[in-house]
Order: C-alpha cells, then structure tokens, then sequence
C-alpha cells in the first residue's frame, strides 16, 4: 500500500511543470526567510506581467495563427534555386520562423537528408532560434523597438555569415567529407518532424472556417500562453531579486563599458547561462538598467540562443564534428561582431 501511494506521488512529482515548482519554491524561500522580499517580488511579477501583457497576448496569438494555418509548412519553399540566393532566403526566413534551438533539429536533419546543402542549412539553423516574431514583440515590450531591431538585422547577418562561411570552407576543401556528408550515422530524417519539408501542406490563411483548425488555434494559444507566461514569470522573479542583490557597480565593471573584453564576456557567460528566449529578454532589460552596456546584453542573448547548452548537445548530436564545431564558432562570432557594432552605433 505504501509503494502504491508513493509511486502515485512520484509520478505526480514527474508530471508537474519544472519551472512551475521553480516559481513556488523561490517563494516558499523568501517566505520564510526574507518576508519583505516575498511581497517586493511579487509585486514585481505581477506589475511586470501586467505592463507586458499587450506585447505577450499578441505574440501568442501570432503563434498559434501559424500553427492554425499550416504557415510553418513555408519552410520548404526557402530552400530551392541557386545556393547564393538559398542562404539569403533561409537567413530571412529563420529569423522569421518560430523554432528555438532544439525544436529546429528535426527540420535541420529532413532538410540534410533530402540533400538541401548544407550552406544553406547552416544559415536557417543559426538564425532561426535567434529570432521570431514572437520574441521580436516581447523585445519590444522589454527592451524597446530600437534593440529588437536591431536584434532581428543581426539575427539575419549571422545566418548570412554561417552561410557563405559555410560555402567558402567548402570551396576551400576544409573537411569536405564531412560537410558534404554533415549527418551523423544513425542521425536519423527528422520523423515526423520533419514532414514540413518531405510533405509540405498547402497553407489555409482564412482557417476558421474548419472547426479542427479553430480547435488547433485555441490549442496552440492555451500552450504557447502557458509557456511563454511561466518563463516570463520566472525571469521577471529573478529579475526582482537581482534588482535587490545584484550590485549596480558589478554590472558596470564587467560589462558596462561596451568593449570588445566586455562584449565577449557576455557571449561566453550567455553559454552555460542562457536557458530560454522569451525568459532572457527581462534578466537583460534588468542588467542594462544596472549598467550593462546594451551592447554587452545583445551579445548575450544571440551567442545564448544559438549556443546555449542545450542547443550545443542538440546540434552535437545531430551533425559530424567539423559541422558542430563551424556552426560554434559562426554563431560566437557573429554574436560578439553584432555586439560591439551596436555598442558603437548606440
């Protein structure tokens, strides 16, 4: 009986939501220990939700209408004519598609699989978890129309430069079996996946008409809402308690200054610190409010994105090391060029 009901618990334990039970337990913390800071930071969540509120309902909906519509299934179309202009639509297109970093694996490994070069590849895997229309709204909301510009133009340069980088290795003769062979054994198609570009479905932009699309739209807007609001939530938390903890002159010191020694730190912390998009965009806009040079902040979000953890372990066990190593060393460069060219221009 005491099995039963422990099992049952556990499995409880397993279903609920990690950053959920990372919210409460934050709380129960400063409940207990710093009671004046629980009420500070709740204040905090809620206010900041609230002000974000239009910016995040709009991204949300923006979401869920591709989904509804099938407007995802474009994917296919970015990869055909000649290679130059290939890894210009695919820049483009990256930074306009909805796919983070690792939920862009298995589209990476159906397009390699079907023979796309893998040029063209590289420059949709660097920009698209950089860049989407949802996180370009949720920058605006916290970091300003100037910076998400600005964002989303780097976004697109480092997939030009992963891209014809990629070329002119190749021409070069820079490990030429691997990049013209960049899978890994047993890496697999993408599956199912991958059926946006095997199997493309005609897009429906009026899909309210069909009751299984309307179903899909309030589906994908209940997901993307719940996800997007719990790691806001959870950065907006932080946030509050960095505001407090975080010395301003710390910030100033390491990277207030916008130099190239400042701007390089930020793209090697946003590495093992990184952890979501849409949860960075309040931790940065709290750091360059303390002093962070926003050059600095914009470095940390594109080397984070691309190059985070788990990022790396996906893309590590997808494509053969010369490949892994090339799509490293494209997205930390572009990160810190993006990130000392706006330290200058702003």
């Amino acid at each position: 009986m005491t099995s039963t009901v422990f099992n049952r618990f556990n499995r409880s334990v397993q279903q609920l939501d990690k950053v959920f039970i990372t919210i409460v337990l934050i709380f129960l913390a400063l409940a207990i220990l710093v009671p004046p800071q629980f009420s500070g930071s709740l204040g905090f969540l809620v206010s900041s939700l609230v002000q974000v509120s239009p910016f995040l309902l709009l991204s949300i909906g923006i979401a869920a209408y591709a989904q509804a519509s099938g407007a995802d299934n474009l994917i296919a179309k970015a990869f055909q004519g000649r290679i130059s202009v290939m890894i210009v639509v695919a820049s483009l297109f990256g930074a306009l598609s909805p796919f983070c970093s690792c939920g862009v694996i298995p589209l990476i490994a159906a397009l390699l699989s079907v023979g796309v070069p893998v040029s063209a590849v590289m420059a949709f895997w660097l920009s698209s978890p950089l860049m989407d229309p949802s996180m370009f709204i949720l920058t605006v909301g916290t970091l300003g129309l100037q910076f998400a510009i600005a964002k989303t133009l780097a976004t697109i340069a480092i997939g030009l430069l992963g891209g014809f980088g990629t070329l002119a290795l190749m021409n070069l003769g820079v490990s030429t079996v691997a990049f013209r062979n960049p899978l890994r054994e047993g890496a697999g198609n993408g599956g199912c996946g991958g059926s946006r570009v095997r199997n493309p479905k005609p897009v429906v932009w009026k899909f309210w008409p069909e009751a299984e699309r309307r179903q899909k739209f309030w589906q994908g807007a209940r997901n993307n809402g719940w996800f997007l609001g719990k790691w806001l939530a959870l950065a907006f938390l932080l946030e509050s308690l960095m505001l407090v903890y975080v010395p301003n002159a710390w910030i100033q010191t390491i990277a207030g200054d916008g130099s190239l020694l400042s701007v390089v730190g930020a793209a090697l912390v946003g590495i093992p610190a990184y952890l979501n998009g849409y949860a960075a965009l309040p931790l940065v806009a709290g750091l360059v409010n303390q002093g962070m040079a926003p050059g600095a902040g914009m470095a940390f979000l594109l080397a984070g994105g691309a190059t985070s953890i788990p990022a790396m372990i996906a893309v590590f066990a997808l494509a053969r090391r010369p490949v892994f190593l090339a799509y490293l060393g494209f997205a930390f460069i572009g990160s810190v060029t993006a990130g000392l060219a706006y330290s200058v221009m702003f």
